[in-house]
């Protein structure tokens, strides 16, 4: 398991998968290990995926300052990492809060992205949210579903403030609730940090209007990925997010909720392949 070291001393690991091009991935949660990422659907078979352990999750090193959990703080993680790891430029993926990491690093550091793919992402940074209206009207389309009728009316309460989080709605962030998907979400507590996650949105770590004009300079390619049947965010929050980039891409995977390489995983890896594979030929901006 490979290592290294953050501007603050913080040892940071980070996960080798597969073999082909590097695409680097930044894990969500926020603050879960990225052992819940496991082989993305497959990709693992066509790329060589370099999953961050962010600080204080997973192998990753707890920092002597909690205040760096905030998503802002972590910027300089990952450009250390780039550097670490000898990549000049780098195909970026990133995953639900992990995107809002991924799109400040491309706001201050746009010139070593070649590609960025944000999957089912948290849209925090561009000043968009995930209304609870949303997420009913999202989950409303699981109407029938056996477990409905029991995990409504608590998902309900959650995202109103009447009611604690409840795993009878965890159904919601998954397009098939089979054995797959329960395992997932078992092992979320064991590999999430909460402390951590509390920390990642806290005030400061956002100035939308100051993201959205950086990254309306951005060069590379952009993938938004949305699931059909996801509250956070729906395909049209989504498709709003695509507009703040010059070369943005949309889709919407059939059928796929939050997770969508567990719900289809040849689908997923496809669609994410298909878009970095057209991409090669693209003109890599200057470093300089």
């Amino acid at each position: 398991m490979p290592t290294f070291t953050t501007t603050d001393g913080t040892r940071l690991a980070y996960h080798l998968r597969g073999e082909g091009e590097p695409l680097v991935v930044l894990p969500g949660g926020p603050m879960r290990a990225s052992a819940y990422l496991e082989d993305l659907g497959g990709l693992t078979a066509h790329r060589r995926l370099a999953l961050l352990d962010l600080r204080g999750t997973g192998d990753s090193a707890v920092p002597a300052d909690p205040a760096t959990y905030r998503c802002d703080r972590m910027v300089e993680d990952v450009e250390t990492w780039r550097a670490h790891m000898g990549l000049e430029h780098m195909d970026l993926l990133a995953h639900s809060a992990g995107a809002a990491l991924a799109m400040l690093y491309a706001a201050r550091h746009p010139r070593r992205i070649r590609r960025l793919v944000l999957i089912t992402p948290n849209l925090t940074g561009l000043g968009l949210r995930a209304a609870p209206e949303d997420r009913l009207a999202a989950a409303r389309l699981r109407a029938d579903e056996p477990w409905f009728e029991k995990a409504f009316p608590a998902f309900r309460a959650w995202l109103v403030g009447e009611a604690d989080f409840d795993d009878v709605f965890l159904p919601f962030f998954y397009g098939r609730w089979d054995a797959a998907a329960r395992a997932h979400a078992d092992a979320e507590l064991e590999q999430s940090n909460e402390e951590a996650g509390d920390r990642y949105f806290t005030e400061g770590a956002f100035v939308p209007e100051a993201t959205r004009a950086a990254l309306a300079g951005l060069t590379a390619p952009v993938l938004v990925h949305a699931g059909e049947l996801d509250g956070g965010p729906r395909p049209d929050l989504a498709r709003r997010a695509a507009e703040a980039f010059p070369r943005a891409e949309f889709s919407v995977q059939p059928g796929a909720g939050h997770f969508p390489w567990l719900d289809d995983p040849e689908r997923f890896a496809g669609r994410v392949l298909a878009f970095l594979d057209a991409a090669v030929g693209t003109a890599v901006p200057s470093a300089d």
